[in-house]
């Protein structure tokens, strides 16, 4: 479930909204079972609300939207990529503090 400034990304949607664009969007590959994935889930709705104008951020439920997990080879979630120009730039692997998803945004973020 996304939170107010979280966005949902879909299969359908992922290459125009997040690939094809310009700004930079960090993403949570997730899934609804996935404890860890749960826990992440306040952080990401805090850091969405704290780097408004900075990144967009958004979640891609990988059971409903398989062909982007697999194309990026998410083998475990909770997954979380940075793309910038349609890269990924950053990308980190089962669930982490606040405090370590800014180390991961800040120098993309600030740049």
């Amino acid at each position: 479930m996304a939170g107010q400034n979280t966005l949902t990304f879909t299969d359908a949607g992922f290459d125009q909204d997040v690939l094809r664009s310009t700004c930079r969007f960090w993403v949570d590959f997730w899934a609804e079972w996935c404890g860890p994935c749960r826990q992440m889930a306040p952080t990401i709705d805090v850091v969405a609300g704290e780097y408004a104008g900075k990144v967009k951020v958004g979640k891609l439920d990988v059971d409903s939207n398989g062909g982007t997990a697999m194309r990026y080879n998410v083998r475990g979630i909770p997954t979380l990529l940075l793309f910038k120009g349609g890269n990924v730039v950053e990308q980190r692997v089962g669930a982490i503090g606040k405090s370590e998803v800014q180390k991961m945004l800040d120098p993309h973020v600030q740049a």
